[in-house]
């Protein structure tokens, strides 16, 4: 049995292989399944990952949320149980043997049915988790996951099916070694669930002046609370989050428009432009201009080649 997940792996390798061919992120005629693509880069990746699981079938991806890392790999899976600005970096993968990933968007109501049909108890402590973490990914898992691919070879099934497995799959990270975290954050009352709400408003008026006091009304806690149980959730402060998610909006703009850095920084919520430069050369390593001119380089380069 000990060569049987090696198995299960190339297996969904090779099901993602087949559905992907080019580099990037694929959707699936699955709904929430997405496939990912990608050779060997040196260069940090900026993103936020949403609720969702994560497998990588083939190569290894390094992600950081704040000044945390979670390394996963060929036999492990990622969740993450809210939104979370995170930088990542693929670690060994090459043109022969590009990364290949697996991403299941976990939504809160079908977590919430999983949890009401299989009566799996939920906590109510008072203390939040980590919104991300990495996992063993067992054999029954694996196997509730090569149930759903598979359905791509016969999409009929897809709509009755589907959903099916996509339950059990939350049921077995539910009941997993780190399942109290994706629990914690979808039962109301909860602490995590309340920062959940908070992080959802920033999401939403990432470019609008932060009222910290106004955020920890809306997660029905003290200041000091607030702070405490966000930190704990997002790795991170609340400035820091809405830093994150703002400058790389600001990246996303000035790569697929033509506006200047000035511009782009007044619609990102930027009151001052030399701040917005000062904040984007920290985070990404380079002034706007020199970042999105190297970005754009590199960009003809591949498609060069």
């Amino acid at each position: 049995m000990r060569d049987q997940p090696s198995i299960q792996q190339a297996e969904l390798a090779s099901i993602i292989e087949r559905h992907t061919g080019t580099n990037g992120i694929h959707e699936t005629a699955i709904p929430s399944l997405s496939f990912v693509r990608r050779p060997i880069e040196q260069d940090l990746n900026y993103g936020v990952y949403r609720p969702s699981l994560c497998i990588t079938a083939q190569g290894m991806k390094e992600v950081s949320v704040g000044m945390e890392d979670f390394r996963y790999g060929p036999g492990d899976y990622l969740v993450s149980s809210v939104d979370l600005p995170a930088t990542s970096q693929l670690i060994e993968t090459s043109l022969k043997s590009p990364y290949l990933g697996f991403i299941l968007e976990l939504k809160t109501n079908e977590i919430l049915e999983v949890l009401d049909n299989a009566n799996v108890s939920p906590l109510s402590e008072a203390s939040s988790e980590r919104g991300m973490f990495v996992s063993r990914l067992n054999s029954s898992l694996f196997d509730a996951v090569l149930r759903l691919v598979r359905l791509l070879g016969t999409p009929d099934d897809i709509p009755m099916l589907a959903p099916l497995y996509t339950k059990e799959i939350i049921y077995k990270v539910l009941t997993g070694e780190h399942g109290n975290t994706l629990k914690n954050i979808v039962v109301k009352g909860n602490s995590a669930h309340h920062i959940k709400k908070a992080i959802q408003l920033i999401m939403t008026n990432y470019d609008k002046p932060l009222r910290v006091d106004q955020l920890a009304e809306t997660a029905n806690m003290s200041v000091s609370a607030f702070h405490k149980h966000f930190k704990e959730v997002a790795a991170m402060s609340p400035i820091q989050f809405q830093k994150q998610l703002k400058l790389q909006e600001a990246r996303r703009l000035l790569l697929s428009e033509t506006s200047d850095a000035a511009t782009v920084a007044y619609r990102v919520g930027y009151e001052s432009p030399s701040q917005f430069s000062r904040e984007y050369s920290r985070l990404f390593g380079l002034p706007p201009r020199e970042d999105i001119k190297r970005l754009k380089e590199k960009h003809e380069q591949r498609l060069n080649h």
